[in-house]
């Protein structure tokens, strides 16, 4: 036996619930230009310095202009933790992670305390250079 279904309960059923709305459209936003500082040498006696490029991965476009606009306090906190960190922190892989993470933790809570959002998914270093 052959059903007949009425057109407006096939187009019911094709149109996007709110779980099948499209996902979030994830953005990077990226600091110009590279960050560059000093870090603390092993010998105490002289600074080594970095450069990273950084790339923050947002969770939505639209958290870019907060992004922008919080830039001069998310700048310090990078440049704060990275000139805080030693010599074999800063020439492992392992202390990269850390930092990376470490940088991370600090962003988000700073976002959550002043946009009332996390905003950041994560970040990354696209270029890690020390001397």
């Amino acid at each position: 036996m052959l059903k007949i279904v009425p057109l407006f309960l096939l187009l019911l059923a094709t149109l996007p619930t709110p779980a099948q709305e499209q996902p979030k459209e994830v953005v990077y936003y990226g600091f110009d230009p590279d960050i560059v500082t000093n870090y603390i040498s092993g010998n105490r006696r002289s600074l080594g310095y970095i450069r990273i490029t950084v790339e923050l991965m947002l969770e939505d476009k639209s958290f870019l202009p907060a992004i922008e606009h919080h830039e001069p306090l998310i700048l310090d906190i990078i440049y704060g933790t990275i000139s805080k960190q030693p010599e074999d922190k800063i020439k492992s892989l392992t202390g990269r992670e850390e930092i990376r993470l470490a940088l991370l933790d600090q962003l988000q809570q700073a976002m959550k305390r002043e946009a009332g959002n996390t905003i950041i998914r994560d970040i990354l270093f696209t270029k890690y250079l020390y001397q």
